[in-house]
């Protein structure tokens, strides 16, 4: 039986890197700490194992000292007011994913000669964020009288995906990596990201977030393609200290864009309990709790001090409503999802006519099966 000697160091920083509790580690790997003191060493086939349950090539465990992985893309993302400096396996293996489908994309973009979207870059931090939010509403029809009919949160937010699809944008919601739903993406880390392109305008927003999280991301990350500025975030709805200048303003537009301050005023009711008019209000523009706060202290409704509060006993709510959510839903609804629509009719197209090979379309859609592929076709139209 053959044992491969591996440092210590390479083993403690694949197991930290991943973030996995080190009992359920030890649980798997009885012998782990004894690989990491040097008094047994493991069979490939352990390593194999092992590397694979951390998310890391197995020939990074055999390098003389860890890789230094730096995201590929800006990061906006602060904690405390500093700088996160380790993006974990889960998001890098998402952000990795999105760039291979956004570099498909462009080229079938180029293949088809669709024309680049206008409106990515027609923005910078010296536009008025209420501008901006006016110039993201017109491209995409973003009706608010149309909204506050959708019946549901989740209506709402598959209305603006739609809307922003249809403008030319790649909105892909996951809130695994892949479809492994064994790894579960954090909205603490991160709760979304854009990847400016031109042709092909990608935003990735963290699905276990809430819908009405989500629906604020997709706002923020919008904005962010206006700068045509590339980035992952994990601001919310919060008035920002210590992040990005690029963050403050696009959190001040996707607060405009969802909640204008011109639509609230005259819904504003004085003396109003505070709850009561959380509740009222997300309800009539079907945004969070949360993005309400802020809008009713932009508005000078709430003052500061009393902002600070709400926000924080909000927060603390949502949170323990959220523990006790359960997932799921249809299948292909998911899959789509998780690639947009738009993403998906372009790959199925391409693979049958031949210019995809099939291999290639199940690896970035997710799927194994050409039953599931054709299943996936029809959804989307292609296949009738």
């Amino acid at each position: 039986m053959t044992r491969v000697a591996v440092a210590p160091d390479m083993l403690r920083w694949a197991r930290e890197r991943a973030g996995i509790d080190p009992e359920e580690l030890a649980g798997r790997f009885k012998k782990l700490p004894e690989w990491e003191a040097e008094t047994a060493k493991p069979t490939l086939k352990q390593l194999e194992a092992f590397a694979k349950a951390v998310h890391v090539p197995i020939g990074f465990l055999f390098l003389p000292q860890p890789p230094e992985e730096r995201l590929p893309v800006p990061d906006f993302r602060t904690f405390d007011s500093q700088a996160i400096t380790r993006p974990s396996p889960n998001l890098l293996d998402t952000l990795y994913a999105c760039q291979e489908r956004q570099a498909w994309y462009r080229e079938f973009a180029q293949v088809v000669r669709q024309p680049p979207r206008p409106f990515v870059g027609s923005a910078d931090l010296g536009m008025a964020p209420q501008t901006a939010a006016e110039q993201i509403r017109q491209a995409l029809g973003f009706d608010i009288e149309a909204r506050r009919d959708c019946p549901t949160w989740t209506d709402a937010l598959r209305l603006f995906i739609q809307q922003a699809d249809q403008a030319g944008v790649l909105v892909m919601i996951s809130g695994v990596v892949l479809s492994n739903n064994n790894r579960k993406l954090d909205p603490q880390e991160f709760r979304g990201f854009a990847l400016a392109d031109p042709l092909a305008p990608l935003v990735f927003i963290n699905g276990s977030d809430t819908k009405a999280g989500q629906m604020f991301t997709l706002a923020h990350e919008l904005a962010h393609l206006w700068l045509n500025a590339s980035g992952i975030s994990n601001a919310s709805a919060a008035p920002l200290n210590g992040y990005p200048r690029e963050e403050v303003w696009c959190n001040a537009v996707a607060a405009e864009l969802l909640v204008p301050l011109a639509a609230l005023r005259p819904l504003l009711q004085d003396g109003e309990d505070i709850d009561h008019a959380m509740s009222r209000l997300a309800r009539a523009f079907k945004v969070s709790t949360l993005v309400i706060l802020r809008r009713l202290l932009d508005a000078g409704w709430l003052q500061r001090a009393a902002f600070d509060q709400a926000w924080q006993d909000e927060r603390a709510r949502l949170r323990e409503i959220a523990e006790k959510t359960g997932s799921g839903g249809d299948f292909y609804r998911t899959t789509i999802a998780r690639v947009s629509r738009r993403f998906t009719q372009a790959l199925v197209s391409s693979t049958l006519e031949g210019q995809t090979l099939y291999r290639d379309a199940f690896r970035m859609l997710g799927v194994s099966k050409t039953e599931t592929f054709n299943n996936l076709g029809r959804e989307v139209g292609v296949i009738l």
